[in-house]
């Protein structure tokens, strides 16, 4: 069977894309900047791309994927499959070497078990270009130092979901924006109070740093780094070869209906930790000032009831 690579790179399958992607058209409306123009297959210049990155003349962009206990999956997979996807016409090799790296060398069990043996540790990692941090167990101050001197010369280091705490806990976001999924802004923001968080974006970019929406969001992100690094049609082509329909990828900012806070009613009350929609009859509860409020998990009802009125601001646009 032709190996997923060898299709890529097959005259008549990249002439199938080209075509497709002669149709397609990006709309921008990401932050403001000079952009460079990349060039499409007809040779005439496409879209300004915001913040490009400078890819190496030879060779492949090294991709550090660091997991812990409990990695969500999809956080790293997905991103994991969009750079393995990336195919230059007439380049050779990989565009991205993808490794993975952990505090050990001990395998890590990730979300629904999967058992997983790291590549690299901490102590003897290639230094990456870019850095993947998915969603995972609280890291060792150790792992938190090795983000911030691999972060030194990244081009690129972004979360996934609520990895957006991992990175955060390195102190790198301070007076910085992000995202993360919907389920945690209120926690990221309570959390982190110098973090501006952006509710409602897909992904946030502050430099070199970069975070992600939940879950399948980290899919779009590296999208963009994609972008950035190699123009929009070989991102769009990449979707393509994917069979990724989404366009998050394309706009920042479409993630704008998990910025909205659930109806709340006494019949469907909301908790005031994440935001998300709970059940009266089942929810762990609390009684402040004569009101009962009811929580997503026991966790944050601990951490209404060691500040409520942190909890019960109005939250920071």
């Amino acid at each position: 069977m032709m190996k997923k690579r060898e299709w890529f790179q097959s005259a008549a399958a990249f002439g199938l894309v080209v075509a497709i992607l002669s149709l397609a058209v990006c709309k921008r409306s990401a932050g403001s900047g000079t952009g460079e123009s990349s060039k499409g297959a007809d040779g005439n210049k496409t879209a300004a791309i915001q913040n490009p990155l400078t890819p190496p003349a030879h060779g492949s962009i090294p991709v550090a994927f660091l997991i812990s206990e409990g990695a969500v999956m999809i956080d790293f997979t997905g991103p994991w499959e969009v750079f393995q996807d990336v195919n230059i016409p007439g380049r050779k090799g990989a565009a991205f070497r993808l490794y993975t790296v952990a505090a050990t060398a001990k395998p890590i069990h990730a979300s629904g078990g999967m058992k997983i043996v790291p590549d690299y540790t901490i102590a003897n990692a290639p230094a990456p270009k870019v850095i993947v941090i998915p969603a995972q167990s609280p890291l060792s101050e150790a792992t938190k130092q090795w983000i911030r001197n691999a972060t030194k010369s990244t081009d690129v280091t972004m979360s996934v979901c609520t990895g957006a705490f991992a990175l955060a806990s390195t102190g790198l976001l301070s007076g910085k924006a992000a995202t993360t999924h919907h389920s945690s802004y209120a926690t990221l923001a309570t959390q982190f109070p110098d973090i501006q968080v952006k509710r409602g974006a897909r992904f946030v970019e502050a430099g070199n740093l970069a975070s992600a929406g939940g879950l399948s969001s980290g899919i779009d992100l590296a999208l963009r780094v994609v972008e950035r690094y190699y123009g929009s049609d070989v991102a769009r082509q990449t979707a393509f070869n994917m069979e990724y329909q989404g366009e998050g990828w394309t706009n920042p900012d479409s993630n704008a209906v998990y910025a909205r806070a659930y109806a709340q009613s006494d019949e469907h009350p909301v908790c005031p930790v994440c935001g998300m929609a709970v059940d009266p009859a089942s929810a762990p509860k609390s009684v402040y000032k004569g009101k009962t409020y009811y929580f997503m998990s026991e966790q944050h009802k601990q951490q209404f009831d060691a500040d409520p009125d942190r909890f019960l601001e109005e939250p920071k646009k």
